[in-house]
């Protein structure tokens, strides 16, 4: 590829780094206790070794290949680019799904080959494979006993016997092509496979360039949401178009490690990530005794004021004290280098951006959805391009118009093809003329800057006829330390309700404070000084919200709401429905009836 050519396919991307920014580092992932960096050359001769392996074994341009990572990993990429550039199609999947959607995905996409992390993975994946009509083989990246080692398949495509075959087939690949199938989590239902093409999800990574005020080798990009997520991978070919090394986090336990040990420039967060390291930081501020205690929640507080202009000058100066003498830790926390963290996937509390902002870390919050390939808007990095409680502007070339009844419409070269196999299901949401319903209701504030207010499908009416809009009264009670999941209630009912899920690691160290005899979660739950003192937070936040809105009466959940529970997506949203059928008891106890009443 040509300096300066500007890439249209995905696998063009580490060519265009190649050309024009050569790295020695492009991709670096930790083997037993060192990093292994993969340099750009690496990078493009092991995903032709992984294409050439593929016509091999008979793959042919338009067949699906699936793969499977625990965690972020070099294999991931190589993987990806080297079936995108043999006209293959990658087909990115959860590890945490079931067996059972792991079947319907791989029938539903006719999956010919899957490459998985692990032996956890493996086995998975061994029990239905049988079941999956077409399914050849399962490789693992990791030496999994029993089971094909990834490097196996690779020496398939040791020899050149068919690079001509493959230089064919990537000149043969138009940016319009479908380039991967990633089937959303979804809420209710079965997953549905998202068509995106390789222009769909290059365009949105050169569109969202001037968001990212990182490039060039001096940089690093902590990488560590899952690259299965469009999210992540969408970032991670705009680093390789940046030129931006790449380093994959161990585990999610080992980032704090990660973090202080790369000093990365940049990483990307979900609002959850967030709310667990500012709640991390509050705890350990709480251990604090006299003045230093009280310099610290001086600091926070002054925080919980911050604008992003208009304050006085005395603010300022006493901003300056909080970040010399308190907020500089936090930095050094998050490895003294961090220029921006992006986060997305669900609302991020505005307290926590003012508080952060305060302490001099840029985090600027995006929106969008697997089907725009995600990004349809995102703050930028200067106070000019920021608003506080909003997504942000448009990022170029994609257009938004807000409909009769608040939902938020999307056209642009992000735009998806459609549904896999689901025409009907396609129609529903993407009109002749392109406009895409994303089911989230929103505004423009300032005339530039997209607030997203609720999910069209989860706003519900009382019995009164009162709207209640619950995802953004969720993410307000957020704010207590107490709370780490809650799903407001009340369709057809004389009020709202909310079931609690606590966090416990927090309730666990209160309770210690307090002298209180914790046990078990669900001992806990049932002590009425927890369940009023919950209830304490919940009345303040309810200030925030007209009368009809606000939360009346509250049950509190014994156990940790997970995906593998079957409460929350992949993505961390709630499953509305799975939550109030496994609290069927709770909503009795609130309302006196059952849910169907």
């Amino acid at each position: 590829m040509q300096a300066g050519t500007t890439p249209t396919r995905l696998f063009d991307f580490p060519r265009y780094q190649l050309a024009n920014n050569p790295l020695k580092d492009s991709l670096s992932s930790k083997v037993d206790g060192k990093w292994k960096l993969i340099s750009t050359q690496e990078y493009i001769n092991l995903s032709e070794q992984f294409s050439r392996a593929l016509i091999e074994n008979g793959i042919q341009a338009g067949d699906k290949v699936a793969i499977a990572s625990t965690t972020n990993r070099y294999e991931w990429n190589i993987a990806d680019i080297g079936t995108l550039q043999a006209g293959a199609v990658d087909v990115p999947v959860y590890p945490t799904i079931s067996e059972d959607d792991y079947e319907y995905i791989f029938n539903d996409a006719g999956v010919k080959l899957v490459f998985v992390s692990d032996k956890e993975l493996y086995e998975k994946i061994v029990h239905i494979k049988e079941k999956v009509e077409g399914l050849q083989e399962i490789y693992t990246f990791d030496k999994v006993e029993g089971a094909p080692h990834w490097m196996d398949f690779m020496a398939a495509g040791n020899d050149s016997s068919h690079q001509e075959e493959l230089e064919n087939r990537m000149k043969a690949v138009q940016p319009s092509d479908l380039a991967t199938l990633i089937y959303t989590s979804g809420t209710t239902g079965r997953p549905k496979g998202v068509m995106l093409s390789h222009n769909n999800i290059a365009s949105n990574s050169l569109d969202s360039v001037d968001r990212i005020p990182v490039h060039g080798p001096a940089e690093r990009a902590l990488s560590f949401l899952p690259l299965c997520h469009v999210y992540e991978r969408m970032l991670v070919y705009l680093y390789c178009y940046q030129g931006i090394p790449i380093y994959y986090a161990e585990s999610m336990e080992m980032i704090g490690d990660n973090i202080r040990e790369l000093h990365p420039s940049v990483f990307t967060a979900v609002p959850r990530l967030l709310e667990k390291i500012y709640d991390k930081i509050v705890a350990k501020g709480s251990e604090l005794s006299g003045i230093k205690k009280k310099l610290f929640f001086w600091a926070l507080e002054l925080g919980e004021e911050y604008e992003l202009s208009g304050k006085s000058g005395w603010y300022h100066f006493q901003l300056k004290i909080a970040r010399k003498l308190i907020f500089s830790k936090w930095l050094e926390a998050l490895g003294g280098n961090v220029k921006v963290i992006a986060s997305g996937s669900a609302a991020l509390n505005p307290r926590l951006i003012r508080i952060f902002s305060a302490a001099g870390v840029n985090i600027q919050e995006g929106y969008g959805l697997t089907e725009t390939s995600p990004v349809i808007s995102v703050n930028g990095p200067t106070i000019e391009g920021k608003r506080i409680g909003t997504v942000g502007k448009l990022i170029p070339n994609v257009e938004v118009k807000i409909a009769e009844d608040g939902e938020i419409l999307c056209k642009g070269p992000n735009v998806m093809m459609g549904y896999y196999n689901k025409p009907e299901a396609t129609a529903e949401v993407l009109s002749e003329d392109g406009w895409f319903h994303t089911g989230d209701i929103g505004e423009f504030v300032e005339g530039d800057f997209l607030k997203i207010t609720d999910r069209k499908k989860e706003i519900f009416k009382t019995s009164g006829g009162k709207y209640i809009a619950p995802q953004l009264m969720e993410t307000r009670f957020k704010e207590s330390h107490f709370i780490e999941q809650i799903m407001v209630i009340g369709e057809g009912e004389k009020h709202p309700a909310a079931i609690v899920q606590p966090d416990f690691e927090f309730l666990k160290s209160y309770c210690e404070r307090k002298g209180i005899n914790y046990g078990s979660p669900a001992e806990i739950v049932q002590n009425e000084r927890i369940q009023k003192r919950i209830m304490q937070d919940i009345n303040a936040l309810n200030a925030n919200f007209g009368k009809w809105e606000q939360v009346k009466k509250i049950e509190l959940s014994d156990h940790q709401w997970t995906v593998d529970s079957g409460e929350l997506t992949p993505t961390m949203k709630l499953k509305r429905r799975v939550v109030l059928s496994l609290h069927q008891e709770h909503y009795e106890r609130i309302y006196g009836h059952g849910i169907n009443k």
